[in-house]
């Protein structure tokens, strides 16, 4: 039995062997888990397994993660929302153990990927329209006569799909690589294809990858790199990136590689996902919540994806963000940014029961969550500290996160 004080903060023990999560289940006590998996224990090949990894995503929890608190929370047949969707791993995780999920996010970004990652597909279509659309793309762009007019500005030919009011576009990517991505789109637009979503997801992966930006910069590029460079990544001379087909390529094998892996281990259970601002969404009768908000003041959730916003045309809803690193950390912002998250909140506890458990993930190293809780009038169950001291990217600075386990009075 848990005392007040270990209700109120339990520390997980920084030896030992680390939780496996599917060994996790309602009887395992919250004070015998051990998140603080290392490289050695957890390796990134499974933080990012199948389709967690149809594309690079700043800011996601890992599965493992999830997966722990939905074994420990809830119960196949059940419904779990995630207020905050981003990369969908909550809708992700909750499919392969049969919980129905619900998902709303204000990024169409977002909504895009998550549909990409939960769609259940037809194997057999669904390979033949990603190498039928790449095929197409190689004859226009990949051939001697398509070379010729790749670079002429007078050609109008059938291979030619320059997008010149776009200065987004002509800044990031070099003339051969935006012919390759503006083609691959022209034949998602009369293709008269099933699976555009992922589709598009491709492109996007592709785009990121082919922006004019350092090998070792793809998440925080400040500015287009037109000229050679010192590579940290590679420990040599390089230069920027010219072409996008061989992404797309790249990208076309192993999503549906990932796609194929996910089938196996998804379930029937029922995922919705919904592009709506959490804030004001009716949100229908759920069993409890787990979900990572954004933190405040670290990351632009619109801008960290702003190629894909200018090349597939998406609606930009950057201004409806909720703790935007474009608004700060002032006290005033951060004061707002309780009373965003507590309004979230508080639509998720009216559509819960009595007693349901919600499961917040956060890095507050603001403590602003003990406001939130008392906002939304919540039992504190437990509040567990996780030491994150690996993560995907060149982003390898060690960190702190909390895991708040709060229950509907």
């Amino acid at each position: 039995m848990l005392t007040h004080e270990e209700k109120r903060v339990v520390l997980y023990a920084k030896n030992g062997k680390p939780t496996v999560s599917s060994e996790v289940t309602h009887k395992t006590p919250l004070e015998s888990l051990n998140l603080n998996w290392r490289e050695s224990d957890l390796r990134e090949k499974e933080r990012t397994k199948h389709v967690h990894r149809l594309h690079p995503y700043l800011g996601k929890y890992i599965p493992q993660l999830v997966e722990i608190f939905l074994r420990k929370f809830f119960s196949p047949g059940q419904t779990v929302l995630d207020p905050f969707a981003g990369s969908c791993t909550t809708l992700v995780q909750a499919n392969e153990l049969g919980i129905n999920s619900i998902g709303y996010d204000i990024s169409a970004f977002n909504i895009l990927l998550g549909r990409a990652k939960t769609t259940k597909y037809n194997l057999d279509k669904v390979q033949n329209e990603v190498l039928d659309i790449l095929a197409k793309v190689q004859t226009a762009t990949q051939t001697n006569h398509a070379q010729k007019t790749l670079f002429d500005a007078e050609t109008t030919t059938e291979t030619t799909y320059f997008d010149e009011n776009n200065e987004y576009l002509k800044t990031w990517f070099a003339p051969q690589s935006l012919q390759e991505l503006l083609t691959y789109r022209h034949f998602i637009e009369i293709g008269h294809y099933k699976y555009t979503d992922l589709m598009k997801v491709i492109l996007s992966r592709s785009a990121r990858s082919a922006r004019l930006t350092t090998h070792f910069d793809l998440d925080f590029p400040k500015r287009p790199q037109t000229t050679s460079y010192w590579c940290y990544k590679h420990s040599r001379e390089c230069t920027p990136v010219t072409e996008a087909y061989k992404f797309l390529r790249r990208y076309s094998i192993d999503s549906l590689k990932r796609i194929k892996e996910f089938s196996l281990l998804r379930t029937d259970a029922q995922t919705e996902l919904y592009h709506a601002d959490s804030r004001k969404a009716d949100i229908p009768s759920i069993d409890g919540v787990i979900t990572s908000p954004p933190y405040v003041g670290l990351i632009d959730y619109h801008k960290q994806h702003a190629y894909s916003y200018h090349l597939l045309g998406l609606e930009d809803n950057r201004h409806d963000e909720i703790g935007p690193a474009a608004n700060g950390s002032s006290k005033k912002t951060k004061q707002e940014y309780q009373q965003d998250i507590a309004q979230v909140l508080s639509r998720a506890l009216a559509s819960m029961p009595p007693g349901g458990f919600m499961i917040v993930v956060a890095g507050d190293r603001s403590n602003l969550y003990d406001e939130i809780a008392r906002l939304i009038d919540v039992e504190v169950e437990a509040i567990v500290q996780r030491h994150v001291n690996r993560r995907t990217g060149r982003r390898a600075s060690e960190f702190h996160e909390s895991v708040f386990i709060w229950r509907k009075k």
